[in-house]
């Protein structure tokens, strides 16, 4: 159980790695864009094609570096689940130390592909601890729930203030009712005009 111990530290420190690794990205996406603008200004459209496209890049190095700690963090609350249960197999074993292996060498690559085998071996556990991963609302699953997700970016936004287009586009006035107060005004117009015609005769 030490070496599962062992492998949920390696997997923490690694997508604190990822995390970091696609904040330097965003940082320089900004800067290529901060090129991109000047070479614009400036009219040299060649030359803001080449940062544009190097902007573009470094966005989806940031989304990809992003999307691999998140799927690290899924499989670490995982790895979490089995060392409060005492629960893993020989399989998984061998597939923590290739885990472990792979990173540490940091390639992107061969991390995903272990993930994979990763949660395959998380099958069976799923199995075995099911009474525990339903009392935690079902965190066997890897993936958050649109609705939750929907729901937490709608929050986020009322706080600050912002309403999601959806939102906007649902919102609408009406005002084709007229005030009650108008109604109750023609009533009462309606009731001196027959006095006066009354009073006339």
């Amino acid at each position: 159980m030490a070496g599962l111990e062992q492998s949920l530290f390696q997997l923490k420190f690694t997508a604190k790695q990822l995390n970091r690794q696609a904040a330097k990205a965003a940082k320089e996406e900004t800067q290529e864009k901060a090129k991109t603008k000047k070479a614009l200004t400036q009219g040299n459209n060649d030359i803001a094609q080449l940062y544009a496209q190097n902007a573009i890049r470094k966005s989806n190095e940031r989304v990809n570096l992003l999307r691999l700690a998140s799927r690290i963090d899924a499989v670490a609350s995982r790895v979490q689940t089995a060392v409060t249960m005492r629960s893993v197999t020989g399989n998984m074993s061998q597939v923590i130390r290739g885990m472990d292996k792979a990173l540490q060498t940091m390639n992107l690559e061969r991390i995903s592909l272990v993930m994979d085998k990763f949660e395959n071996q998380f099958e069976d556990l799923d199995a075995s601890t099911n009474y525990y991963e339903s009392a935690t609302n079902n965190v066997n699953a890897l993936t958050t729930p649109q609705e939750e997700v929907d729901e937490l970016m709608n929050q986020i936004a009322d706080e600050a203030g912002i309403e999601m287009k959806q939102g906007l586009n649902e919102t609408k006035v009406d005002i084709a009712t007229p005030p009650a107060a108008n109604t109750i005004s023609e009533e009462k117009e309606d009731k001196l005009a027959e006095r006066l015609r009354a009073l006339r005769s």
